[in-house]
Order: C-alpha cells, then sequence, then structure tokens
C-alpha cells in the first residue's frame, strides 16, 4: 500500500498516540517525577512520530531510512525510561498505564524496523529520484516480474506432469534443481 500523507501511515498514527499517553501520563504524575525525567520523556516520544513525519517528506529512500532509524532509536528510548518509571515506588499507582505504553512503544519499534526492512529491499531510490521515465520503467519491470513468475510456475507444473525420467524433466531438473512437486 502507498500512502500520500504520513498521517495516513499506521506506526504514525501509534506514534502520535504514544507521545498523546506520555503526556497524559506525565500530567497525571507531573509531582512525582523530576522535571528532567519529564522533559526527557515528553521529548523522546514525540520524537518517534516526529522523525516519521520528517523521513516521510523526505525525498529519498535512504533519507527515509535514516529518519525511521532515528525514531525506532526514539521509540526504546522512550520504551527505557517507562521500564525506568516502573520500577519507581512513587508511582507504584501508574502501572497499568507504564505497561500499555510501553507496549505502544515497542509496538511502533516493530512497525519501524518491518517497514525499514522493507525499503532495504526495494529498488526505487525515492521519489526525488524519479520522472515520469524512470516511473514508467519501474512499472515495466514490475510487471515484467509478474509475468516471468507466472511462466515459471506454468512451466514448472507442466513439468511436474512428465514422468521422472521423461528427457524434458531431466534437463528442467539439471538446470533447477529437483522438482518439489508439494509446492505445485
Amino acid at each position: 500500500m502507498t500512502y500520500q500523507r504520513f498521517e495516513d501511515v499506521p506506526v504514525w498514527q501509534d506514534a502520535i498516540r504514544l507521545a498523546e499517553g506520555c503526556e497524559d501520563f506525565l500530567i497525571a504524575a507531573k509531582n512525582r517525577i523530576t522535571f528532567s525525567k519529564r522533559d526527557q520523556l515528553d521529548r523522546c516520544s514525540l520524537s518517534v512520530s516526529n522523525n516519521i513525519a520528517e523521513g516521510f517528506e523526505r525525498g529519498t529512500t535512504n533519507e527515509l531510512l535514516a529518519f525511521l532509524y532515528i525514531a525506532r532509536g526514539s521509540a526504546g528510548e522512550t520504551r527505557s525510561m517507562l521500564c525506568y518509571f516502573e520500577r519507581r515506588p512513587a508511582l507504584k499507582d501508574f502501572k497499568s498505564e507504564i505497561s500499555d505504553l510501553k507496549f505502544l512503544a515497542e509496538n511502533c519499534s516493530r512497525q519501524l524496523r518491518g517497514w525499514a526492512e522493507s525499503l532495504q529491499s526495494c529498488d526505487i531510490a525515492g521519489q526525488r529520484h524519479l520522472n515520469e521515465h524512470s516511473r514508467n520503467e519501474w512499472e515495466k519491470k514490475k510487471e515484467a516480474d509478474k509475468r516471468h513468475q507466472s511462466f515459471e510456475a506454468t512451466e514448472r507444473a507442466m513439468i511436474a506432469k512428465l514422468d521422472k525420467e521423461h528427457p524434458a524433466r531431466r534437463l528442467w531438473e539439471s538446470r533447477h534443481g529437483p522438482l518439489d512437486e508439494s509446492k505445485i
């Protein structure tokens, strides 16, 4: 799926919920947490969604990746701060809220890792590098890859119907390896 706006990306939506939840927690626990720790959690939790947004608005895949990794680091920092708060006796009344926020931070981290992994295997350098010609070429390549996969599946199904000693099947298996008929 392709998103046109960062606000529509599910991980951004979770990240902004994380920032809102952390702010609500900080307001509720204000007198039990030092200013510097409140400020740190406030900044790192908001950093997750902000870095997703900034990376999304950049023009290259490499820039987006860099900001996704920064966002993931901020999600980890947020979780670490929440782990610290969870251990503090003065905040025992907030264990449930803290646990929910930790879960949300970890979920953001997982989504960011998955997105980054998918971008690393993408052959497009980013929208800044795309022009009409390169977009058309990329679409043609995608279609050709689909046709090739379809052809290979049809070929495999036809070869599987041949006797195991048939010369065409033996030649095919010598080039492609033994035919696994369970995958046909």
